[in-house]
């Protein structure tokens, strides 16, 4: 026997009209999380297709034109969506495909840069066996993979849907990277628990860092109202060949200068000079030996 919820249907569907106006209102037009999800590993198949022997160039392009068949429409059918929530049907479906057509035709520097990433993460990890390893299991790999292309989609305009991308990610493996954040080329995350690279970060290229490093904003500057200010730089700069360690809070405007070693669990709030150590002021760990206990 099932539940009857009939008698609460009609009262439920009509709340949405007391409160927005009309069941026409664009609020409740909005992408399904399901099918951003299959978006994202469609686009992911894409970028490094595997699980078939390719035999021949004409088995590879079979394989990647259904990928990309399903991807394109998942993308172009999302971005309409979206983009109905802030302007007219014929709008937001011009701008949808033209949103899919840059998309698509970005795919090539997409899987150049992801494997310049991954090449760099083998160099950076001895534990990593093969550059495939990188890609086929490593979180942080992952992580930026879908920021890319997430990425790539914020500055295109398409709304909901990078942020969308980035919580599906950041759910699958604790890395929390804004679609506004700006990454160059060969960026390693090792382990990857825990970042948090904000909005206006801007990183180099040949940039590494460890689990629990926070790129963030130290404070919310507002305006006269009381308001938060959101189109300003609120995130550090981490030029070319910086490594963080694993616990370090990088915070504000700042820059890190090329070539700086930020060390565990460091506190940075202001600018760092190229090829700085910064190693956080701590009591020094002592070991004390103790006598083994013997037992009467």
């Amino acid at each position: 026997m099932k539940f009857d919820y009939s008698p609460f249907l009609d009262d439920y569907v009509s709340s949405f009209e007391r409160t927005k106006g009309s069941f026409e209102d664009k609020n409740l037009l909005l992408p399904s999380i399901e099918n951003i999800r299959n978006m994202m590993d469609e686009f992911l198949s894409l970028l490094f297709p595997g699980g078939e022997e390719f035999s021949s160039p004409g088995m590879l392009k079979g394989v990647l034109s259904r990928h990309m068949e399903a991807a394109s429409d998942l993308l172009y059918q999302c971005s309409k969506i979206a983009w109905r929530t802030k302007t007219d049907r014929k709008t937001a479906s011009e701008n949808a495909k033209n949103a899919t057509s840059e998309f698509l035709k970005a795919l090539p520097e997409i899987r150049s840069k992801l494997k310049r990433d991954a090449e760099a993460g083998f160099r950076g990890d001895p534990a990593a066996k093969t550059v495939s390893e990188i890609i086929l299991s490593y979180p942080g790999f992952k992580a930026i993979a879908v920021h890319r292309i997430g990425h790539l989609l914020f500055s295109l305009g398409v709304p909901y849907i990078p942020r969308m991308l980035n919580e599906i990610v950041h759910s699958d493996t604790g890395i929390d990277i804004h679609p506004g954040a700006e990454i160059g080329d060969s960026f390693f995350i090792d382990h990857g628990t825990g970042v948090v690279i904000g909005e206006t970060t801007v990183i180099g290229d040949n940039v590494k860092i460890y689990q629990g490093v926070t790129l963030g904003a130290l404070s919310f500057p507002k305006d006269a109202c009381g308001m938060l200010l959101r189109d300003i730089k609120r995130h550090p700069t981490i030029e070319n060949n910086v490594t963080i360690y694993a616990n370090a809070s990088v915070l504000g405007p700042i820059t890190v200068g090329e070539g700086s070693v930020i060390g565990s669990n460091a506190w940075v709030k202001e600018d760092i000079p190229p090829y700085s150590r910064v190693l956080p002021s701590s009591i020094e760990t002592k070991i004390i030996q103790r006598k083994p206990q013997v037992e009467k």
